[in-house]
């Protein structure tokens, strides 16, 4: 049999910097959206917090409270024992390290006139002890975080200024990292945005009659801001691959009725809305009844359209961690991001997402059809709550079986013929979780001794995974029992 993955296959893992870094407000670093996500207990994971709004007084309440755990603000102390995180994903084998860079550790406010220059340093080490270990860092410009200045004074993504401080803020990194940076992300899953309007769009409830359309707007504004920096990337670093980042969430139809495979079929566009403006560089006519039917107008101004034909991507990364089910059943399921009629041919995990491995081989395929475009699957995993035997081992067969199932269903797609640049599971290191800011998710190689209320040592212990994972890299995915 032919080998299943090329030979420059990218294997790493996947981090976000506000759930991982700590450091808050040290070395200059402003408040970030991500710093005001309150941990409020187990019962978090019922609750939809990535997409709950926030109002002014909310968030003036968070920067003064003294009481309430705020998770972020610490994370795993990643900003101070970096070197010994990245030397246990080079033990790994790791190609590539996907993180993302805190806009309000460059720019604290978002608009500063001069970048912070201990924030740009911190990056150029991190970067230097991915580069020691022949690790090739994946950079994530905007991933679930945003200049709270910045929300509170223009609304953030809503106000058209925000457009030119990011891709100020996207060219002032190019230009310091252009020979140690080679591929780069633009927005993190922007199409969920609907969830996230203030945790990355710094979009606040006040006064806002019309949210849908709010959150539209704010995407316009996402999208020009890509372009436009996908351009100076392209200028500035013109080695560099730069790619779309896409929340994949591939639905099927409940049966065979027509309206449930017409209701899959508007899924795919609602979901592939975003991917189509990015790569194809122009808004789908399939949106124009959508927005005419929910009162959505938005602002284009002339020249707009330009610039998306202008800064197309160079290639497609996606998250996927399940498959949804759609059709006229009101019977639902799925987590605390997205509800979904209950799949019988599928097992959940503890938080309900329904395990699909043959759905990431089918979204592969329909995706690659679709575009035409190099795939990189960026974020992939199990989060569950791990336990520690008192000898300090982490037995997680579950992890193992969840990732050797994708990435037996990514090699078909490979051999099928679908060009893929790489993979990196989410969460590599355990890490404090986007939607729930709790600890117990876990999803890492390296457990990380810190439980939900932030009391433990920090210690990093290689979980059963990680030895498995190490196998996986050292035989080029040709080895996955």
């Amino acid at each position: 049999m032919n080998k299943r993955f090329p030979d420059n296959f990218l294997w790493g893992g996947a981090t976000a910097a506000n759930q991982l870094e700590g450091a808050f407000l040290e070395d200059g670093k402003g408040w970030s959206t991500a710093d005001t996500a309150l941990y409020i207990g187990k019962e978090a994971r019922t609750q939809m917090l990535l997409g709950e709004p926030m109002t002014r007084d909310q968030v003036e309440f968070a920067m003064k409270d003294k009481k309430g755990h705020y998770p972020k603000r610490h994370g795993i102390d990643f900003y101070h024992r970096y070197k010994e995180d990245i030397t246990l994903m080079a033990e790994m084998g790791f190609k590539t390290f996907r993180l993302s860079i805190s806009w309000p550790r460059i720019f604290p406010n978002g608009n500063d006139q001069e970048p912070n220059e201990a924030g740009l340093a911190f990056y150029d080490a991190v970067f230097d002890e991915c580069l020691k270990h022949g690790i090739e860092p994946l950079v994530t410009i905007s991933h679930y975080e945003f200049p709270l200045h910045l929300a509170l004074t223009q609304n953030g993504w809503l106000s058209r200024d925000t457009i030119d401080h990011f891709v100020r803020y996207a060219e002032t990194l190019f230009n310091r990292y252009k020979d140690k940076v080679k591929y780069w992300l633009t927005f993190n899953e922007i199409n969920i945005i609907g969830m996230t309007g203030y945790l990355s769009g710094g979009i606040l409830a006040d006064g806002i009659d019309n949210m849908l359309a709010a959150q539209y707007q704010a995407g316009h504004h996402q999208f020009l801001a890509s372009a436009l920096t996908v351009k100076k990337c392209h200028e500035i670093i013109p080695d560099a691959k730069i790619g779309c980042m896409l929340a994949r969430m591939e639905a099927y139809p409940e049966t065979c009725n027509p309206q449930d495979v017409l209701a899959s079929v508007k899924a795919d566009e609602m979901n592939f809305f975003y991917t189509d403006v990015q790569i194809r560089g122009e808004y789908p006519a399939y949106m124009d009844s959508f927005f005419e039917e929910n009162g959505v107008v938005i602002d284009v101004q002339e020249g707009d359209r330009d610039i998306l034909r202008e800064g197309t991507v160079d290639f497609l990364s996606f998250s996927y961690y399940m498959s949804m089910v759609v059709g006229e059943s009101k019977g639902e399921t799925g987590g605390n991001l997205f509800g979904s009629i209950k799949n019988p041919y599928l097992k959940a995990s503890d938080w309900g997402w329904q395990i699909d491995p043959v759905g990431l081989r089918i979204t592969m395929k329909k995706m690659y059809q679709r575009y035409q475009v190099p795939l990189f699957i960026v974020e992939n995993g199990l989060g569950a709550e791990d336990v520690v035997t008192e000898d300090k081992r982490i037995h997680d067969a579950y992890r193992i079986d969840y990732l050797r199932d994708h990435i037996e269903q990514i090699g078909l797609a490979i051999q099928e013929g679908v060009e893929v640049m790489g993979y990196t599971p989410w969460g590599c290191i355990d890490l404090v979780s986007a939607s729930t800011s709790e600890m117990s998710k876990r999803y890492g190689f390296i457990y990380v001794d810190l439980d939900d209320d932030g009391k433990g040592t920090l210690e990093r212990i290689r979980k059963d995974s990680f030895y498995w994972y190490q196998k996986v890299i050292a035989t080029n995915g040709e080895e996955l029992a």
